[in-house]
């Protein structure tokens, strides 16, 4: 079988990555579904309900996506066997590598829960800052076509585009007057890994929920700080999100510093209320165990993925997902980040998930081709 090599700039289509200096790319091998291990025991139904979120999306993309979500539309909600054969039918799978091969990280994340209020007070005093009215997105790709798809963050100071503010100087409330505070935390680090994770829900005082979001970021680049602690001696491998918790609550005359050494800085937009879950970069609600985060310089939102790793118990996990968002974490064309849900146990599960896989795009049958 040929191995089908594509850049970051190519699959499918894809607004090029940095692409034309990077030297990673995706390879893909065609596969049979009777390779996907575990393929015949999972409830594909599950799978094709989360994908027809990203049908109306995907399908404006090309023909053969279209095809795809025709397809799918006669499939009946809860029934894998048709499910199943909607899949086989409409997509050949493919397995991903990389230059370092077949098999990369797979990581967890949740719909985190906090406690904050409108007002700020004593408690509640640590914000969460909407989209500033000084912060200025810049597509680079109007002004050089081998930049297309590129986009930086910034201000302009004195005529010219300088790099936005980053956490250290937001934390000490330089974006007073620059920025609203969408809503007030009670928990620094509360709010540090809701970046991280991307949405959650705010208790109010008066037990109102407000769903709140991703909205921009302030463009500088993101670090994640178990790396830090471990270079640092601090923490031992695997980090897990509950043991940097527990150091920050063990040292925290120096969580912040250590959070700083994150520049990255997220503003957040309120979400429309309701029990569909939480959006993500697609633009469509998450499903729980379907929805992946995955590098967009890669695979294109809206491709169904067979996942094949373990769950932090060691337990195989192989199941059909989505594609359906990103993160500042998630770099590279063999990694993933899934989606556990909302609540204590997707948030236990989701922070001890580092587990070591691979995953097989699924896509429409038409392509790709060897003309990419």
């Amino acid at each position: 079988m040929r191995i089908i090599a594509l850049s970051c700039c190519l699959l499918l289509g894809l607004a090029s990555c940095a692409g034309e200096t990077s030297t990673e790319e995706l390879s893909l091998e065609p596969v049979a579904f009777s390779e996907l291990p575990g393929w015949i025991l999972d409830h594909q139904a599950d799978a094709a309900a989360a994908l027809s979120r990203s049908c109306p999306r995907i399908e404006k993309k090309s023909t053969d996506w279209k095809l795809v979500c025709q397809g799918l539309s006669v499939v009946a909600p809860g029934d894998d066997g048709a499910a199943r054969a909607f899949f086989e039918t409409y997509f050949q799978p493919y397995i991903a590598s990389g230059r370092a091969g077949d098999e990369g990280l797979f990581t967890g994340y949740y719909e985190a829960e906090l406690r904050g209020s409108l007002h700020k007070s004593k408690k509640y005093h640590v914000p969460l800052y909407q989209h500033p009215n000084d912060l200025v997105t810049v597509d680079l790709g109007q002004f050089r076509p081998t930049w297309k798809g590129e986009k930086i963050a910034g201000k302009v100071a004195q005529g010219h585009l300088v790099p936005y503010d980053d956490r250290a100087a937001i934390e000490v409330h330089s974006l007073k007057g620059r920025a609203k505070v969408l809503v007030w935390v009670d928990d620094p680090v509360d709010a540090f890994f809701l970046e991280i994770q991307g949405s959650g829900r705010v208790r109010l005082p008066n037990g109102r929920i407000l769903r709140i979001g991703y909205e921009s970021a302030n463009g500088r680049s993101y670090t994640a700080v178990g790396r830090v602690l471990a270079e640092l001696n601090e923490l031992q491998k695997p980090v897990t999100m509950q043991s940097i918790r527990a150091w920050f609550a063990s040292h925290p005359n120096r969580a912040q510093e250590i959070m700083n050494r994150n520049a990255s800085y997220v503003f957040f937009r309120k979400l429309p209320d309701g029990d569909d879950g939480p959006l993500g970069a697609e633009g469509v609600a998450l499903t729980p165990l379907r929805s992946l985060a995955v590098d967009p310089a890669f695979v294109r939102l809206g491709t169904p993925i067979w996942l094949a790793t373990k769950d932090p118990g060691g337990v195989p996990l192989e199941r059909l997902v989505v594609a359906q968002d990103t993160g500042g974490a998630i770099k590279g064309p063999v990694r993933g980040d899934l989606f556990w849900g909302a609540g204590n146990d997707a948030e236990q599960a989701a922070g001890a998930m580092q587990s070591r896989g691979h995953y097989y795009l699924l896509l429409p049958r038409n392509a790709p081709n060897d003309d990419q």
